[in-house]
């Protein structure tokens, strides 16, 4: 049964985020999100190894208004297509496995940035909460 492109918020990763904008403490929203794929965007400048390498994933950085980077991940192609639509190749990452390799430097991670409900951690926040057994 297909469901309409527009139709994410009943994936499991958007229930979860949708119930951490009530509750930021909801265990077992942020086990659902730490076990959920998301879709990376592959950077432009990526070279194809990159781009299709299991072991590695090119992070994609961005720039927050006060200068702040950030790495943006998206829960479907429909978020993803809402804030960045030049976008031409991603990966489908499971968000605890890249929570638990996150470089240790001040770089955030940003889910469905552009959504009614988007959750921005900083990089303590991606491993400690994320990176669940």
């Amino acid at each position: 049964m297909d469901t309409p492109a527009n139709d994410d918020k009943t994936t499991p990763a958007r229930q979860a985020l949708d119930a951490l904008a009530v509750n930021n403490e909801d265990a077992g929203a942020l086990d659902t999100l730490a076990g959920s794929e998301v879709l990376v965007p592959v950077p432009d400048d990526a070279n194809q190894e990159d781009a299709v390498d299991p072991g590695a994933v090119a992070l994609p950085v961005l720039e927050q208004p006060g200068g702040d980077p950030v790495v943006p991940v998206f829960t479907s192609e429909v978020e993803m297509a809402g804030l960045l639509p030049f976008v031409s190749r991603y990966r489908l990452v499971p968000l605890g496995a890249l929570a638990s390799q996150w470089p240790a430097d001040d770089l955030s991670l940003s889910i469905d940035a552009g959504s009614e409900h988007p959750l921005t951690l900083t990089s303590e926040g991606v491993r400690t909460l994320l990176a669940r057994p």
